[in-house]
């Protein structure tokens, strides 16, 4: 485990370290954020993670859904990227769940520090925004397409009060975008494990400008009524 995170002990220290492998992380979605995420925290020392995606790997995934390849077409994706993310870091456990995640959260009664929305529609990010306050239990949210998306860390303010739950026109995305946006979740929900400052309730837009050059404005969110 020394030799592993080395460079991470460098940065915050053996302790800190140690602390993140009691972490335990829900990302929901196994896509290209998923994907991304799950190599990034898993990569940092979470002790462990669960994903929960009943999706199976497609062809036209590949390009941003950086744990794939074209072998994997056919597979579920969580049980895929369970696999891949073992055998990358032998001091994560990581469980694969092939539910939707409105059957997973009737069906399990595991506790999250932190969960990590890799979905691609308003309707299940509804759901986890409810099930994380039902749970006080912070989430971040992460959604992109073409070149721009968007990621908040929601603790007191509500998804739901933001955005519309409807259905929404399928778009082409750049995988840059993808990783752009998966990055920053990763790093928020690290920051927050690790008990470094984090700034919560704050809308993220990011996008790549005509140019290619990358661009990012803040938008500060009402906070939900106790």
């Amino acid at each position: 485990m020394q030799e592993y995170f080395n460079r991470q002990i460098m940065l915050w220290g053996k302790k800190r370290q140690i602390e993140l492998q009691n972490k335990s992380v829900l990302i929901v979605g196994s896509g290209g954020l998923g994907c991304s995420n799950a190599l990034a925290l898993s990569g940092s020392g979470v002790g462990v993670i669960d994903i929960v995606d009943f999706d199976k790997v497609e062809t036209h995934n590949i390009h941003r859904q950086i744990l794939f390849d074209i072998a994997d077409e056919g597979k579920y994706k969580c049980e895929v990227a369970a696999k891949k993310i073992a055998q990358r870091n032998p001091f994560v456990k990581v469980n694969a769940y092939t539910q939707k995640f409105e059957d997973f959260i009737v069906s399990n009664s595991n506790k999250y520090d932190i969960i990590i929305d890799a979905t691609d529609n308003l309707q299940t990010r509804a759901a986890i925004d409810a099930y994380a306050k039902e749970k006080k239990t912070p989430w971040i949210y992460g959604s992109v397409e073409e070149f721009y998306g968007q990621v908040c860390f929601f603790k007191e303010s509500s998804y739901s009060a933001l955005f519309a739950a409807k259905k929404l026109e399928t778009k082409g995305i750049a995988a840059p975008m993808v990783m752009q946006i998966a990055a920053l979740q990763a790093n928020l929900a690290l920051r927050y494990l690790a008990n470094l400052p984090v700034r919560s309730d704050l809308l993220y837009y990011l996008y790549y400008n005509s140019d290619g050059e990358f661009e990012m404005k803040k938008f500060l969110l009402a906070k939900d009524e106790l």
